[in-house]
């Protein structure tokens, strides 16, 4: 079986899988623009049903004009250690379709793609020696506000990106958990031919 950062896995998978987690403590240096979009290339190739790509994603590199107001959209608890990121991204999803006819009908797997593009771009981040960390604690409402979004669009997660740093920079809450997490095991949430969990 692998094992990397204190994780094991059950089953033969790439390391890849293990080694990538998500760290509070950045660096803060600089991503070129070049860098950024590599990582939004990947995303760009996740499946999608019907071919409709619903992921959008806003991005603001740290040290330009946009830093501080994504930064504001993030809810205080994840300010305080998002501040030094390279970059900081909003990840949308389309939640409807225009039909050929005009017809505007909902999107069933807006989010369920929107997930896969970032999983597309964690991996990726990964790959390029950066780290990606996804955040829930986002105010929607604002962030929408904030960016501009239309009618149609739904705010998904917030995501920093950037080096890791030494945990010591990190809040006393915080440098405590600043390290891998573990998974719970298969047979917690796979299940054959009938549904038998929580």
């Amino acid at each position: 079986m692998t094992e990397i950062n204190h994780r094991r896995a059950d089953h033969p998978i790439h390391s890849i899988f293990l080694e990538r987690w998500s760290p509070r403590a950045f660096t803060g240096e600089d991503i070129s623009e070049k860098e950024l979009l590599a990582l939004f290339e990947a995303a760009r190739w996740a499946p999608s049903a019907s071919n409709i790509q619903p992921w959008r994603f806003v991005y603001a590199r740290r040290g330009t004009e946009h830093f501080a107001s994504l930064l504001d959209t993030l809810d205080e608890g994840n300010r305080r250690w998002a501040k030094n990121a390279s970059a900081l991204v909003i990840i949308l999803s389309k939640t409807h379709r225009v039909t050929s006819a005009g017809e505007v009908r909902p999107a069933y797997t807006h989010a369920f793609d929107t997930g896969a593009a970032w999983f597309g771009l964690a991996l990726q981040t990964q790959l390029a020696g950066w780290h990606a960390h996804a955040m829930a604690g986002v105010d929607r409402d604002k962030a929408m506000r904030v960016l501009g979004v239309p009618e149609h669009f739904r705010v998904e997660a917030a995501v920093a990106i950037g080096r890791i740093a030494d945990p010591s920079i990190l809040p006393d809450d915080l440098r405590e958990r600043e390290k891998p997490s573990q998974r719970k095991p298969i047979n917690e949430f796979v299940f054959e031919g009938r549904f038998n969990g929580d």
